[in-house]
């Protein structure tokens, strides 16, 4: 099938988001896992797993639009401590979260029906899912502190 160029370029920089928050995520979990911190290590462990299942669905949609998938990668934002690595992932999510809603108009306005549903479902993991526990988590610091939010984590 040939899909709509602009899409499939729309696809294809959403890609690199996507891989960018696996890599991220990959990185920030296993620092975590090194600290002691299993719990945060599971969690972000299974962000980065849904990541790379939200930029494999993106390829295929490429593929299948008859498009050649992008595979580069956008910047990381490497943490270096609890804190600092939960905002860089929030921050992240807030960027993929803009790019999904305005990849979510494009498909509507070029009437590609099921990228843009992909792109919705996607969304819904980012907000409801990953964005939330994310602001969950840096409540929780604000709330109990640092030191409490850590020793809960191990």
């Amino acid at each position: 099938m040939r899909g709509n160029p602009e899409v499939i370029d729309y696809l294809n920089m959403l890609i690199g988001g996507e891989l960018a928050a696996r890599d991220q995520y990959l990185i920030h979990s296993r620092m975590y896992e090194d600290w002691g911190l299993n719990t945060i290590y599971e969690r972000i462990n299974h962000e980065m797993e849904e990541e790379a299942t939200h930029a494999d669905a993106i390829i295929r949609r490429v593929l299948f639009l008859g498009g050649t998938p992008n595979m580069a990668r956008d910047g990381l934002d490497i943490g270096h401590d609890v804190v600092s690595c939960l905002k860089a992932d929030l921050a992240l999510e807030y960027h993929v979260r803009e790019q999904l809603a305005k990849g979510i108009k494009l498909c509507e306005e070029k009437g590609d029906y099921i990228s843009r549903d992909m792109l919705r479902q996607q969304l819904a993991d980012t907000e409801e899912d990953h964005t939330y526990w994310l602001e969950k988590q840096l409540r929780l610091i604000e709330l109990i502190g640092l030191q409490n939010y850590i020793q809960s984590l191990m």
